[in-house]
C-alpha cells in the first residue's frame, strides 16, 4: 500500500489544501487584513525595540550602497 492510498499527504498538499479552506471560508480580502495588520505589527515591534531613527538610519545605508554601485557601475564602463 502507497502512502496516497493510505491518505498521506505532503506539507506543500496540506498547506494548499488548508489554503483553499480558509480562502472558501473567508474570502479573498482575509489575506490581504492579515497581512496589513502583520506589518502593522512589526513594523511597531521595530520602531519600539531601536526607536524612529531606526528608519532614518537603514534608509541612508541604502542609499549609500546604491550610490556606492552606480559609481562603480560608471567606473567599470571607462
Amino acid at each position: 500500500m502507497t502512502s496516497k492510498e493510505k491518505g498521506d499527504m505532503s506539507v506543500s498538499e496540506a498547506g494548499r489544501k488548508g489554503g483553499e479552506t480558509t480562502k472558501e471560508r473567508y474570502g479573498e480580502g482575509f489575506y490581504e487584513e492579515i497581512g496589513r495588520k502583520g506589518g502593522r505589527r512589526g513594523g511597531e515591534t521595530t520602531k519600539e525595540r531601536y526607536g524612529e531613527g531606526f528608519y532614518e538610519d537603514i534608509g541612508h545605508k541604502g542609499g549609500q550602497k546604491v550610490k556606492e554601485l552606480i559609481e562603480r557601475g560608471k567606473s567599470t564602463r571607462k
